[in-house]
């Protein structure tokens, strides 16, 4: 028959013996450096972006401009053939009238965010963004707009380089 033990040796330690300095310890932050990639089509992107140029993927074979760019055409299933550059003009084809904002909090006046489809990208290529400019009684589907660029120094390479998309102007193109 073995024996039970009912009682560990030795001393049990608490998290106040490690605060209180009874017990001897080790403490240490590594400088660690680190870097990652987000691919060669989204790096390309946000680069530009931050140039405040709007950058897509042509497919030859399907004849398409992929917005945001892709590597390859999930259509034909075939790599992507060049980088071209977009027009920071499109039509909003969705939007959206929110009474919450960014951090589900209930706002008076409400925050106007939907799908932009961009010129010179293939139809139904675009970008979900906010709208500014207009009021949730003026924005429509189908109305005309134009990208609003942070000031370059303030740029960083983020979608958020642009501020929203606002009505676009008679005579503008």
């Amino acid at each position: 028959m073995t024996a039970r033990i009912s009682r560990w040796p030795g001393i049990e330690l608490t998290a106040a013996d490690l605060h209180e300095g009874k017990v001897t310890q080790t403490r240490f932050r590594p400088d660690a450096k680190y870097a990652w990639s987000a691919g060669e089509a989204m790096s390309r992107f946000l680069e530009e972006l931050q140039n405040g140029r709007l950058i897509a993927r042509t497919c030859r074979k399907c004849a398409r401009v992929l917005f945001p760019p892709r590597m390859f055409c999930e259509e034909c299933f075939r790599p992507t053939d060049a980088w071209t550059y977009i027009r920071d003009t499109g039509t909003i084809e969705t939007f959206s009238i929110s009474y919450l904002d960014t951090d589900a909090r209930r706002i008076p006046e409400p925050i106007l965010v939907g799908v932009v489809s961009l010129d010179g990208a293939s139809p139904k290529m675009g970008m979900m963004h906010y709208f500014g400019g207009m009021t949730k009684d003026e924005i429509r589907i189908g109305m005309r707009v134009k990208a609003v660029w942070k000031p370059k120094e303030e740029r960083r390479g983020s979608v958020l380089d642009i501020l929203g998309f606002r009505p676009l102007g008679e005579g503008e193109s």
